[in-house]
């Protein structure tokens, strides 16, 4: 028997990688949710997506190629027409022999086979790569020069505009308004510049674009990898026309001024469904608008992509999987606490799992989970939809925050009753956590028998790929504060961005986390029990393997991913009360 013909579980029990039952169980799953048996596998965390390929691979008799070592050159991607290569996830490495060299995916997608030949009139050689490494190649390599062509355009056309809108003045702000009440024009300057406001921020990769009325002007910023960046002013007198679209679009009141308001905007930008959550509030100068960007991507990057390090994603796979407890994710606001707590959800979210939410506002739906809105007007709040949920028998709660010990002691009686929880709580660390829950009010002994782990964590900016250089001279008093030595440079040294189209001169593009994963033992759970101080908590912490956020940050130093001056930065003022 070939290779090629041998199934792919028992490539995979010959080679040691998958036991006999675990593999029956995965190929029952497969034929009741119809899908492939690789696919079950890498879901269920058996095997990961390399070493399904590389079996893939030796299966259907293709040579299996690393695609982070694979040399592509860097127009190969002009080989293949652009719909192609992102249609049927292939890359293509170059040509000889008068074949064309490709990286696959997918072993038995035979209609990109068919479409390279009809199209190219070229036969095909194929290698085998790792689908997720080639479709974010083909994502850098393709669709960053496809953003930064379109943000280029974006940019020029709102300067334009809004030189427009500044010569035309006074005169347009009550043209505007009648527009609008009259259902508006697309040609109209103040509803393109609306337009262009939102798209340039999506295609800047923004989370939120910030309206603010000033004395003289309206300024223009976004806050893109945490870092609030001014874009555009447009002249005052358009301020009552700019608040009046955005309030018009998102559903709000347009006569009311003196009171704040919430409202949410829904837009579809390069192909996808984009929500905008938007906030409005009374100044001195006019009202402040604020709309949060809500990308689907941005909550579907995977456990993998959060920037784990090897033991602690090791430790979060093995606590999300647990039977019950509480999980607790601790961190200020927009550290990343619900993308991860998210992520986390997704991988649990499988046919046989029921998972209901309590969020405070829901601002993504996941299909096959049960999601509930917190309304405080009608009085739906935290602890009535947990006490709720425990009624609709699920397997795993997710609970927005904990922000008072009624929803804490809900919770834990949920998790002490045979369910899993998830949860936030804002303390500068993970020790913290307990004794801020028992500040709240909640018995010691419960904490210390329900919480089977506590995660703290901070978004840190990443290195401009592009741009990335060795720092010659990196600043001593940050080299200081880390701890890292002139010895260790040597050997390993730091790097910078140094400032380019892509990362708008930042130095930055992207943001990973940095954790502090403090995984309960008998010791801890005894120093809860006895309301120990947080300070024995740290120690006991420390004592078991705990690694601090600037430990974790300095790890991702010494490995290129970031900078000195960004962990400091991020874990300075919390690093320096809890003397690490």
């Amino acid at each position: 028997m070939t290779e090629k013909h041998r199934h792919l579980g028992e490539l995979l029990y010959k080679a040691g990688l998958v036991k006999k039952e675990v593999l029956i169980e995965a190929i029952k799953t497969s034929k009741s949710s119809n899908k492939r048996l690789g696919q079950v596998l890498v879901e269920q965390g058996v095997i990961n997506e390399d070493i399904l390929t590389k079996v893939l691979a030796k299966q259907f008799g293709i040579e299996y190629i690393n695609v982070d070592k694979a040399a592509i050159p860097p127009d190969a991607t002009k080989l293949i027409p652009e719909e192609l290569i992102k249609k049927h996830n292939i890359l293509p490495l170059g040509s000889s022999n008068g074949k064309l060299k490709v990286i696959i995916g997918d072993p038995s997608d035979l209609e990109a086979m068919d479409a390279i030949r009809f199209r190219l009139n070229t036969e095909p050689e194929c290698y085998l790569g790792n689908p997720t490494k080639i479709r974010n190649y083909i994502e850098k390599s393709i669709t960053q020069v496809e953003t930064t062509q379109e943000d280029d355009r974006l940019r020029h056309s709102i300067d334009a505009t809004a030189a427009e809108l500044a010569d035309i003045g006074n005169e347009l702000h009550e043209v505007a308004l009648r527009a609008q009440e009259a259902g508006g024009d697309d040609d109209a300057p103040i509803i393109r510049l609306v337009n262009l406001i939102i798209d340039n921020a999506y295609f800047m990769r923004a989370s939120d674009i910030h309206i603010e009325p000033m004395a003289d002007r309206v300024r223009i910023r976004y806050r893109v990898d945490g870092v609030c960046m001014e874009r555009d002013n447009i002249p005052k007198s358009m301020q009552a026309a700019l608040v009046t679209r955005f309030k018009i679009l998102s559903g709000m009141d347009i006569a009311e001024k003196r009171l704040p308001q919430d409202g949410r905007i829904k837009r579809e930008i390069g192909g996808q469904d984009i929500d905008f959550r938007v906030s409005s509030l009374p100044g001195v100068h006019g009202p402040s608008v604020v709309l949060r960007i809500l990308r689907p991507d941005a909550v579907n990057i995977g456990i993998e992509s959060l920037g784990f390090e090897h033991d602690n994603y090791e430790m979060f796979q093995r606590i999300i999987t647990r039977p019950n407890g509480i999980f607790l994710v601790t961190g200020p606001t927009g550290s990343g606490k619900t993308t991860t707590l998210y992520a986390a959800l997704q991988e649990l979210n499988k046919p046989d799992k029921k998972i209901i939410t309590a969020e405070d506002p829901v601002e993504y739906n996941f299909p096959g989970m049960n999601q509930c809105q917190v309304k405080e007007e009608i009085e739906l709040t935290f602890d009535k939809i947990l006490r709720a949920m425990l009624r609709q028998a699920p397997n795993i709660i997710l609970v927005g925050e904990i922000r008072d010990g009624v929803v804490a002691d809900v919770a834990i009686q949920a998790a002490l009753t045979g369910h899993l929880v998830f949860s936030t709580l804002h303390t500068n660390d993970a020790p913290s956590a307990i004794t801020r829950l028992i500040d709240m009010g909640v018995k010691p002994f419960l904490v210390a028998s329900s919480i089977q782990a506590i995660m703290a964590q901070r978004l840190i900016r990443v290195i401009c790929k592009k741009c990335k250089v060795v720092d010659e001279n990196p600043d001593p008093f940050y080299l200081d504060a880390l701890g890292i030595t002139r010895e260790m440079l040597q050997k390993t040294p730091v790097y910078k961005g140094a400032g380019c189209t892509q990362c708008s001169g930042t130095g930055y593009k992207g943001r990973l986390a940095i954790f502090e994963m403090f995984e309960l033992n008998t010791e801890v759970r005894e120093l809860a029990f006895s309301k120990a101080p947080t300070t024995e908590l740290r120690k006991a912490a420390r004592a078991s393997g705990m690694r601090t956020l600037r430990q974790d940050g300095i790890i991702k130093v010494l490995k290129g991913i970031t900078t000195p001056v960004e962990i400091v930065k991020t874990t300075g003022s919390e690093e320096e009360i809890i003397g690490a």
